[in-house]
């Protein structure tokens, strides 16, 4: 996994919220942000594919993350009660165009995704690529990403999920 991300330290009272959406005919989880503030780098999307058949899309604005997409889950895991890690504080994440491909409007990560939920699928995390050490950053009220030493991204936290809508 070599998705590099650029991290800006933002007070608090600056973060975006998040808005979840659930689509009930595909299963597809949208956690929208509101990125405010001009920005330059990448427009398009990031997509993470699992070698399970998982996907996870990064929409990215000008560089800012505009939303995380769910689209085919990998399997999850329930335990009792997930706790997020500590955030180290608040940032505003941006992908950077690469100077080698600035045109480029899309990009295609092949990794590893593994997800765990707390019993009420209120928390969840996804681990992305290969177990390494990471801090969780706050890039939204309701979403932690984790980045390692080399400002790789290697996980994403969503928090205060709503429930699925129930079918009738």
């Amino acid at each position: 996994m070599s998705l590099e991300v650029r991290l800006e330290e933002i007070g608090e009272q600056e973060l975006p919220p998040v808005d979840y959406r659930w689509d009930p005919d595909t299963d597809i989880l949208t956690a929208a942000l509101r990125p405010t503030g001009v920005s330059e780098g990448l427009s398009g999307s990031v997509d993470i594919q699992g070698s399970d058949g998982s996907w996870l899309m990064l929409e990215v604005a000008s560089g800012r993350l505009a939303s995380v997409e769910v689209a085919v889950w990998p399997d999850v895991r329930t335990v009792d009660a997930l706790t997020p890690p500590p955030d180290a504080g608040a940032v505003r994440l941006r992908i950077p165009s690469r100077p080698s491909q600035p045109g480029l409007a899309a990009v295609e990560v092949d990794t590893a995704i593994r997800a765990v939920a707390d019993k009420a699928e209120q928390t969840i995390h996804f681990r992305i690529g290969a177990q390494r050490s990471s801090r969780a950053l706050r890039v939204a009220r309701d979403l932690l990403v984790e980045v390692d030493a080399r400002s790789r991204i290697a996980g994403l936290w969503l928090l205060k999920v709503p429930p699925f809508p129930a079918t009738p």
